[in-house]
């Protein structure tokens, strides 16, 4: 029964999907040949100097990851970090929004340590620095970037996603909030979740020991949010684009924090519907800001092939591992 209702709900994200890219070439009236043209048209060189830039931002997430392992005193051969890590890279193309890959990868490693509340932990903090980088950066530069973007939506989504953050933080960090929450929690039915919240509330406490990790954690994620942009400013000026970069710190991390919510496959859809919305405040076309999304996209599945790669090998490796007899 559980196994039906998980297809029944991918089947249902890949439909939404679907329906999103449908309703955006629809309402945007975009030429898919014309589309077609100007992805086939855009500056190789470019676009291989961001497709560098975007591998580097995931070298960066491994080691942001890696570090959290190593203070929960999670220590695994690299060969086995790097398999789990690959394989939340490739099935985040096809699990809903783009922290599906999470879910692999903390089923991975947990199942392979045995310790599975500390690499969930680490997970969420991992994701939690991810996000506190964003709000980081995209502060300063709405900031930096008020004379050119006078739009009360952005300005809406940038209060949303700071709102967000406080919440979480309280939650986590104040004792009352906290133990309010879980009163709230004490509802018949809620038993699972209200363990769940508490076991991660417990291993995140044991990080305030750990003050470098977490600051060296923060100036990783604020790099990760710098990076990120660039490689898409990189697309933008492969197609054409001459627009300000403070446009990318913007609105790239508006869209990321949005394509969390799990209403589609790896964010697919929303993503592209998001880039034509907000890049439009910026003066790009329609037609122009999908092909950007489709190309940065791209990137995403390449990598996750090469990460699938990696990890269907690994796991082999280990599964012929096990099944060979021990030596006397």
């Amino acid at each position: 029964m559980i196994t039906f209702k998980k297809i029944a709900a991918l089947f249902l994200r890949v439909i939404i999907s679907v329906i999103l890219l449908v309703i955006l070439f629809k309402i945007s009236k975009i030429s898919l040949r014309d589309l077609a043209m100007d992805i086939k048209g855009a500056d190789k060189l470019l676009l291989i100097t961001g497709f560098g830039i975007f591998f580097f931002s995931y070298f960066l997430g491994f080691l942001r990851w890696r570090m959290l392992l190593k203070a929960a005193g999670i220590c695994i051969p690299l060969r086995k970090l790097i398999s789990s890590f690959s394989g939340g890279i490739f099935f985040s193309i096809f699990l809903p929004s783009t922290i599906g890959g999470d879910i692999v990868r903390t089923a991975d490693l947990g199942e392979h340590t045995k310790k599975v509340k500390s690499v969930i932990a680490s997970v969420f903090l991992d994701r939690l620095s991810g996000y506190i980088g964003l709000v980081m950066i995209i502060l300063p530069a709405i900031l930096l970037g008020k004379d050119l973007i006078q739009d009360r939506i952005v300005f809406s989504s940038v209060t949303a996603i700071v709102i967000v953050l406080a919440i979480v933080l309280l939650v986590l960090f104040n004792s009352r909030i906290y133990s309010l929450i879980s009163k709230f929690l004490s509802a018949p039915g809620a038993g699972r979740v209200k363990e769940t919240i508490k076991d991660i509330h417990q291993e995140i406490h044991i990080f305030r020991n750990h003050k470098r990790v977490i600051i060296c954690n923060l100036a990783l994620s604020v790099l990760i949010q710098v990076i990120s942009p660039l490689s898409i400013y990189f697309i933008g000026c492969a197609l054409g684009l001459k627009i300000n970069f403070i446009y990318f710190l913007i609105f790239l991390p508006i869209i990321g924090a949005i394509t969390l919510i799990p209403i589609s496959i790896g964010g697919l859809g929303l993503r592209e519907g998001l880039f034509v919305v907000y890049f439009a405040k910026a003066g790009v076309i329609k037609q122009l800001a999908l092909a950007m999304s489709l190309l940065s996209f791209s990137f995403i599945v390449i990598y996750g092939s090469i990460g699938g790669i990696i990890y269907v090998l690994t796991v082999r490796h280990r599964r012929l591992q096990s099944n060979q007899p021990s030596r006397v």
